[in-house]
């Protein structure tokens, strides 16, 4: 017989379109100053590492409050909370177009950085909605809000050079606002809040919910999402800048490709959900890893000259990455960070599918830093070794490292899970050494026993 594909709740349709769309609005701008702020530096003569700190401060902001949000997202309902957050940030998205100095546009950035508190406002809610067997696929689509980068730096950079960099601001405080009132109304709450209010029930207690951060596992998902969103929102804000200083592309071409990284690292998150869903989170993981290392390696290495000594003279020649080179690399990588979001939250609502809004808030949370943290040290190594790709060389050793630690967890998991895995030979052409230094099996009912024991079989 046919097993029936469990459905999603009533309303889920509405919740999860209108919550894309309001991720996508709040994405976009909550990465304003990937393209506006080209223009502050050169108004305020900014250094490298001011304007990493400026494009990252916003981040820093909505980082800070995810974890806050997705608690308050599981005792109050999305939509609510929701609501406040994007109002919050259009009100501080259009005083920012009054900022003059940079201890004030630093200030507004904070206000600003509200926006990115919508991702785990948006996890919490939307996941209640489905089982957990479309949860990957359903986080996937929300997670594509991410595409709201994109469309900064399409649209932002003719509005700029149109009209300056304030109207920019203006325009993109007036459009969340808009939304916003759109998401409110045309949502319901969630299936569990409005049971509790059916049964009077209480919300679960913030301590409760805060008990698995004290997990080393929920910390591990957290590093996964430092690379796969906090490098993601680092390179987006960063990548505009780079293209014109390292490229010499004026603003306009240096958004529209820098969106070629953009777009795949939003839409095909998608897929990564779908695919978590089919495969299994910790393949997609495997594949997103391993792809990321070779894309940060190869993009990491600078221009470089040489001269070697020849059978008929010095013989000079140039290794340089050329632009459709670069744009390509930038394509896998961020195609190989889309398919790890997805993944890293297809594993949240399985582990702790009576937390998502804590555990998701704080993995979101170190992602968000991520973005903030990037930029300031992209910039910092730029003033250190004026080597414009150091930016790629920290990717590659962060990328390395978490591929690194998430392998050898698997392998603790795998071996506590199955003891008898310990026991296999590490070559199998040396299997029949291993059966030559076993003793006689035993006897009776005991030998029935190990001969019927998954544990070799398993693997």
């Amino acid at each position: 017989m046919p097993v029936d594909t469990p459905k999603a709740a009533p309303g889920a349709g509405p919740a999860l379109g209108l919550s894309t769309f309001a991720f996508t609005a709040c994405f976009a701008v909550w990465t304003i100053f990937s393209i506006i702020g080209v223009q502050i530096k050169q108004q305020l003569g900014l250094t490298e590492a001011q304007f990493g700190l400026l494009a990252g401060t916003p981040i820093l902001t909505g980082s800070l409050i995810r974890v806050g949000l997705g608690v308050w997202t599981d005792q109050y309902g999305g939509r609510v909370v929701n609501l406040i957050v994007m109002l919050s940030a259009a009100l501080a998205t259009f005083l920012l177009s009054h900022a003059h100095t940079y201890p004030q546009f630093l200030a507004a950035a904070l206000g600003v950085g509200v926006a990115g508190g919508s991702f785990a406002v948006g996890v919490a809610y939307v996941s209640k909605f489905f089982p957990k067997e479309r949860q990957g696929t359903a986080l996937g689509i929300f997670g594509a809000g991410n595409v709201g980068a994109a469309v900064t730096k399409f649209a932002a950079p003719f509005v700029m050079l149109a009209y300056g960099w304030q109207t920019v601001a203006q325009v993109w405080a007036g459009a969340l606002a808009v939304i916003a009132l759109v998401f409110f109304l045309f949502t319901r709450d969630d299936p569990q809040l409005v049971e509790r209010r059916r049964t009077g029930a209480k919300p679960q207690a913030a301590a409760t919910q805060f008990a698995p951060l004290m997990k080393l596992q929920v910390w591990r998902f957290a590093l996964y999402y430092f690379f796969v969103f906090g490098a993601f929102v680092a390179l987006s804000l960063w990548l505009p800048h780079y293209l014109v200083a390292v490229y010499h592309l004026d603003i306009r071409a240096a958004g529209m490709l820098a969106a070629a990284y953009s777009i795949p690292g939003s839409l095909f998150r998608v897929f990564g959900g779908w695919l978590s869903d089919r495969i299994g989170a910790r393949l997609v993981m495997y594949l997103t890893f391993s792809v990321s290392v070779l894309c940060t390696f190869l993009l990491s290495y600078p221009p470089t000259s040489y001269v070697v000594d020849g059978v008929h003279g010095p013989i000079a020649f140039r290794i340089a990455t050329s632009l459709p080179v670069f744009v390509v690399m930038l394509f896998g990588l961020g195609f190989a960070m889309s398919l790890g979001k997805a993944a890293v939250f297809k594993h949240i609502p399985v582990y702790y599918p009576a937390q998502i809004g804590s555990v998701g808030g704080l993995v979101g949370m170190v992602g968000g830093l991520g973005g903030f943290v990037l930029p300031i040290a992209f910039g910092e190594l730029n003033d250190l070794t004026g080597v414009w790709t150091s930016c790629f060389m920290l990717l590659f050793v962060l990328v390395a490292g978490a591929l690194t630690w998430m392998h050898l967890a698997i392998g603790r998991m795998e071996r506590a899970g199955a003891p008898g895995l310990s026991d296999l030979p590490e070559l199998p052409e040396m299997a029949s050494l291993h059966a030559d230094l076993q003793p006689p099996p035993a006897s009776g009912g005991a030998a029935r026993v190990r001969a019927a024991s998954p544990a070799r079989g398993a693997l």
